[in-house]
């Protein structure tokens, strides 16, 4: 599959990405929703409940991705005696998202 950037990666099924790509346009259409409540001046607790319902969506789509890596690109890593680094890398980004 072209979008494999390495050979750690197992690629996505068509299903997976069409998955992925609803929520993520989902997400976009509620950012737009805020922009047009900014721009009508709207009341900031409105505001501020629609920001958080868009942290929630990234949460679900950052949690997804997170057990697709350990049930896919983990286990192939761990079967080419490759689970040490793969582990590494996974707590290096779980690190930083949870900052």
């Amino acid at each position: 599959m072209e979008n494999c950037h390495d050979d750690s990666m197992v690629p996505r099924s068509e299903e997976e990405i069409e998955n992925l790509m609803k929520r993520l346009r989902r997400i976009e259409g509620q950012v737009r929703g805020i922009q047009k409540m900014v721009e009508e001046d709207r009341y900031c607790i409105d505001i501020l409940t629609q920001i958080m319902a868009i942290e929630a969506a990234m949460k679900k789509v950052s949690f997804s991705l997170i057990e697709r890596h350990a049930n896919h690109c983990m286990v192939k890593a761990v079967k080419e005696n490759n689970g040490e680094a793969s582990v590494t890398e996974l707590m290096e980004v779980i690190k930083r998202y949870v900052k």
